[in-house]
């Protein structure tokens, strides 16, 4: 299973380690993935994999909203 984001897309990185001595060797960054369980319109439910950040921002959305109904 890959290690991307079901809503954005974010995936893995690619860098490098860099050592004290300046030696750079390649390491790649994950994104924090979560698995959640989410609602949709026909009332049914699926489980995605979401990155944290964009949980944050879904909840960000979801408060907004709510506060201008």
């Amino acid at each position: 299973m890959a290690r991307r984001c079901d809503i954005t897309g974010k995936g893995p990185l690619v860098g490098n380690n860099v050592s004290h001595a300046n030696n750079k060797t390649k390491r790649r960054q994950l994104p924090n993935l979560r698995s959640v369980k989410i609602t949709l319109e026909d009332g049914t439910t699926k489980r995605v994999r979401v990155a944290a950040s964009t949980l944050r921002t879904m909840k960000k959305k979801a408060a907004q909203a709510a506060a201008t109904v």
